[in-house]
């Protein structure tokens, strides 16, 4: 891969991207009419706003889809150089939600931040790892202490903060 070569077209990516927040639209509106989405005698049924949200997401994608095929730019969209530096920190941010999220096999949020946070400050920051131990432990006990002890708001818990009795 050269780094100055093109990775797509402008046109190409805005007609890819509406049609997913097309299919979007379309899933929310079929899901919002299956569970209601009429005026009940009691109110709103449970798709009512969903509904209509969705119905807007798709007119939206309707009319940047028609604008995206009409259009005659066929500029570069990005080149692989400019895709790198995006990946570099779009991988490491789906690992990181992956390991918070993941039903199998979850480190938890603090676990997970303090990882994060020291792999940017290592790769891209350079920095020495007594700082990164410094900064990344620091940090997250300090959301720790913020949200779980403080404000009382449950996260999502991994091994470790099962270890130490908070579930």
């Amino acid at each position: 891969m050269q780094p100055d070569k093109a990775v797509g077209t402008i046109r190409v990516w805005e007609i890819v991207v509406a049609a997913m927040f097309l299919a979007v639209g379309t899933l929310v509106v079929w899901e919002s009419r299956r569970l209601g989405s009429q005026w009940g005698s009691d109110g709103p049924q449970a798709g009512y706003f969903p509904f209509y949200i969705g119905l807007l997401i798709c007119i939206a994608s309707v009319v940047n889809l028609y604008t995206a095929i009409a259009r005659a730019d066929r500029g570069a969209f990005v080149q692989w150089g400019q895709l790198r530096m995006i990946l570099i920190v779009m991988i490491p941010c789906v690992i990181y939600v992956a390991l918070i999220v993941n039903p199998w096999f979850t480190l938890g949020i603090y676990l997970a931040s303090a990882l994060f946070i020291a792999f940017f400050m290592r790769y891209l920051g350079k920095y020495g790892w007594a700082k990164i131990a410094g900064v990344s432990i620091g940090t997250v006990f300090a959301f720790f202490l913020m949200f779980e002890i403080w404000f009382k708001v449950p996260l999502p818990k991994g091994f470790l903060e099962t270890a130490f009795g908070f579930n």
